[in-house]
């Protein structure tokens, strides 16, 4: 593959912004199940409870520098701000380098860093909140409204459905089997998906979804784990990939 001047310089932007994204993501990956603010107030360290200067504050290089532990208490940072904000990175490049315009770029890489802020928390808390599934509809929206992929009715049509269909499958599955299968915030980043996707890529976001999912029953028997119907699984991790797989590669079966 040729990459031209245009897109290295676009992929080293949306690279750069994305650490400077990935530092934010792994802060609310934290705060928010906590029910802690994240939009306004200094970092602080959580071992002597200092606020972070700037210099603290850089992506990578902060951590690299101070090994890992605050330099003022010696307390450990937390991997995950560095892990993030590395996956950030990633998803700001490939989106320039997937592409074939500036805006599309920088849609795409808001969505890769929305769905890995929801896949994060979801994996951790099994929760998917409406502060980060509604903002995810949101961009949809201004995603449909901004490219020629979608219109914005065939987006709020994706949105809808999307929404319905695994809200009743929710409601069916409950009446069957006297118990939850799914969590309440699943059927809002479905809808979500569907206001990216339109409703003809909802078939195969469920499809990446499953196949995702079984993939990680099938690690875990091979493992020696112990496999059973009553496992829980954070659907919301396997309803993002499933959301980016068909963003970028289109509905499986269709060209794009």
């Amino acid at each position: 593959m040729i990459i031209d001047t245009g897109a290295a310089l676009l992929a080293v932007a949306l690279g750069g912004a994305g650490l400077l994204a990935g530092s934010f993501l792994g802060l609310v990956s934290l705060r928010l199940p906590r029910g802690e603010g994240f939009v306004a107030g200094r970092s602080r360290c959580r071992g002597c409870d200092q606020p972070l200067g700037p210099w603290r504050l850089i992506p990578l290089i902060s951590y690299a520098v101070a090994r890992g532990r605050c330099a003022g208490c010696g307390a450990a940072i937390p991997l995950r701000y560095p892990m993030m904000e590395l996956a950030s990175a990633a998803v700001g490049a490939c989106a320039a380098l997937t592409q074939p315009s500036v805006a599309a770029a920088v849609l795409t890489a808001l969505l890769g860093w929305q769905l890995l802020l929801i896949a994060v928390v979801d994996g951790e808390h099994f929760w998917l909140p409406d502060q980060l599934t509604f903002p995810l509809l949101g961009t949809g929206l201004l995603a449909a409204a901004t490219l020629d992929r979608l219109t914005v009715i065939e987006s709020l049509t994706g949105a809808a459905v999307g929404f319905s269909g695994l809200w009743l499958l929710a409601r069916l599955y409950r009446r069957v089997r006297g118990r939850e299968g799914l969590g309440g915030g699943d059927p809002f980043l479905l809808a979500a998906g569907g206001a990216w996707t339109g409703w003809i890529g909802l078939p195969g976001v469920l499809l990446w979804a499953a196949l995702a999912g079984l993939s990680v029953a099938a690690a875990r028997a091979l493992t020696g784990g112990r496999v059973s119907g009553s496992d829980r699984l954070p659907f919301g991790v396997f309803l993002a990939i499933g959301i980016a797989l068909v963003w970028l590669l289109g509905p499986p079966g269709l060209a794009r």
